[in-house]
């Protein structure tokens, strides 16, 4: 099983190259993207009628994906949203939907009832036999207490 994990995590980038070439930002149409993309997991709606569709590739890859529609239905923009930049930004207070809107669907999701606390994270690299977590920590409320790191050893080594 971790052969075809590790398959599936080096041929999905390459999937996607292929399919993302086809979009064009001021060209594609949502109804194209949804062709070549499939449907997103998300969908969220601004109030100006942008809208923005959530790709993720968690939990074996590194990336997830944010396409941005104008009121116009037109393709803006095609973002990897798992970038350092996006992690900074996260901050004390905020709520599970803005981190979702923000970094896509994370790789898992847990809860630990001692701490009475969620935790979320993100795959952000496998290196050196190693994956590496962006790690997201949430109260019992559904907001932002901390962020953290972690790593462990890939699966199969």
């Amino acid at each position: 099983m971790g052969f075809f994990s590790g398959l599936l995590a080096f041929l999905l980038p390459g999937c996607d190259s292929v399919k993302l070439e086809k979009l064009q930002p001021g060209i594609t149409t949502m109804a194209q993207t949804r062709e070549v993309m499939g449907p997103p997991t998300m969908e969220w709606l601004d109030s100006d009628g942008s809208v923005s569709w959530e790709y993720p590739r968690t939990p074996n890859g590194v990336v997830n994906y944010m396409i941005d529609f104008g009121p116009d239905r037109i393709l803006r923009e095609v973002r990897q949203v798992l970038t350092k930049e996006n992690f900074a930004r996260v901050k004390e207070g905020m709520t599970r939907e803005q981190i979702r809107r923000l970094l896509g669907q994370p790789a898992s999701e847990q809860y630990f009832s001692l701490k009475r606390e969620y935790v979320w994270d993100w795959k952000t690299k496998s290196e050196n036999s190693y994956d590496y977590f962006f790690d997201v920590y949430f109260d019992e409320q559904g907001h932002v207490t901390r962020t953290g790191t972690h790593y462990k050893p890939i699966s199969g080594n």
